[in-house]
């Protein structure tokens, strides 16, 4: 069940477009399982070196990175080259950057 579930996690976060966001429990949601926000962690920490899957595009819901450094540092890298502003508090603006998507 978890291959599937990992399978169904990132098919979502390919969905989301460059320069957007979204969050663990948003994809967590969209997979079927609310409040299984760390469960779509761990499907990004399965990744492999190389995937195409855009991690980087899944933040936690204060908007913040949640991983350590040197990864988080690399997160960021990647979303401001993609045009995603973080505040002095190094958050991004949901509101402003926040994949649109219906439940």
């Amino acid at each position: 069940m978890k291959e599937g579930y990992f399978q169904e996690v990132y098919r979502i976060v390919h969905a989301v477009p460059p320069g957007q966001v979204t969050t663990y429990g948003t994809v967590a949601a969209l997979a079927g399982r609310p409040g299984g926000a760390r469960t779509v962690g761990w499907a990004m920490r399965a990744l492999q070196r190389g995937s195409d899957v855009p991690w980087y595009r899944v933040i936690n819901a204060q908007g913040r990175i949640s991983l350590p450094s040197p990864s988080a540092e690399l997160q960021q890298a990647l979303l401001e080259n993609e045009g995603v502003e973080f505040n002095e508090k190094g958050q991004v603006d949901l509101a402003r950057y926040g994949w649109e998507v219906e439940f």
